[in-house]
């Protein structure tokens, strides 16, 4: 028998029978290109893929909130992924499913997200003249985009939930609809905690009807909101939190779209982060030569719209503010020699 084997015996001993099990997956799309090692479960295999390849690595460079900060401690998106996989595998040991399964989702969900957070997102849209949504490009990104066009090749629970993290599709898996809420409860408070950081907020500015419930501070609130899901999800054998703290969740949330996320101080470069990002797309798209070799087969399968948007979106913030000046803000002269 082979590690992977036990470790698959282990899951159906262990786990609750409701998780998604790693020798019940539904498999990859190229499934006859690949068998199963026999060290690690697919779900194992597939947190390694999405951790060494370059989409992940780019995520330390993308914004959360605040654009391009200049202090060493607010969250990007990979320090938001990182405590995303964190909660996740909380929720999810804690449920007896299958951790493995969403610290692989958890690692994957916002690969596709735009330099400069969802003003990115706003720019590529009103350029495609579509919504662009990241979870649909994040599940592009480990199907198409990644290894030089070949993508991951990930398991069927995996890339579904990526793709239902966020929007009208829910994950058929308990896992993914853990990492889903995950998210939710990450991205929240400790986007509070960055506010808070850039003094835009204070804990006492919190309503008390919000912190009655969920906690004063940081610590106590993601507690409360993963202590209740835990309990919650237990007795009804589904991801849920009881009525009064997912109401309060959703207080919570509106309060941050109220005083941060539509804050002009902490908002106030995006409209020229777009517009920089609209540039960059108008250029690609007349010049479609001056993207890397690499995306060029792309333009004869998807055309050059889609091209030049998986090209920007794939960009950093820094990479993104280095290509607009190295194309549109003239050089100093100098004599060379």
């Amino acid at each position: 028998m082979t590690v992977r084997e036990e470790l698959e015996r282990q899951e159906h001993r262990n786990l609750n029978p409701l998780a998604a099990f790693s020798d019940e997956s539904r498999g990859r799309p190229r499934y006859l290109e690949e068998r199963e090692q026999d060290v690690r479960t697919c779900y194992q295999r597939d947190t390694d893929r999405i951790v060494h390849s370059k989409s992940f690595r780019r995520l330390m460079h993308k914004t959360q909130v605040f654009l391009r900060p200049e202090g060493d401690h607010y969250r990007t998106r990979m320090t938001h992924t990182l405590e995303v996989a964190r909660i996740a595998r909380t929720i999810t040991r804690a449920l007896g499913l299958n951790e493995d399964l969403a610290e692989a989702i958890a690692m994957g969900h916002d690969l596709g997200h735009t330099p400069f957070g969802h003003a990115g997102e706003d720019a590529l849209s009103d350029c495609l003249g579509k919504p662009f949504r990241h979870n649909e490009q994040s599940l592009r990104v480990v199907d198409l985009l990644e290894n030089d066009g070949a993508g991951l090749n990930l398991t069927y629970e995996v890339r579904m939930g990526i793709l239902g993290h966020t929007g009208d599709q829910i994950p058929e898996t308990l896992e993914g609809q853990v990492v889903r809420k995950s998210d939710q409860i990450a991205y929240v408070n400790h986007d509070i905690d960055d506010a808070i950081r850039a003094g835009i907020l204070t804990d006492e500015d919190i309503p008390e009807s919000i912190s009655h419930v969920l906690g004063q501070v940081h610590r106590d609130r993601i507690n409360t909101l993963v202590c209740d899901c835990i309990l919650t999800s237990k007795e009804a054998g589904a991801v849920l939190l009881s009525p009064v703290v997912d109401k309060a969740l959703r207080d919570l949330r509106s309060f941050m779209f109220q005083r941060v996320y539509r804050n002009p101080v902490a908002k106030g470069e995006e409209s020229k982060a777009k517009e920089m990002l609209q540039r960059l797309y108008e250029h690609y798209y007349n010049h479609p030569d001056a993207m890397p070799e690499t995306f060029q087969p792309q333009m004869t399968f998807d055309g050059l719209e889609r091209t030049v948007c998986d090209y920007i979106a794939g960009m950093t913030d820094n990479y993104a503010v280095d290509k607009y000046t190295e194309i549109f803000i003239p050089m100093g002269w100098h004599i060379r020699g």
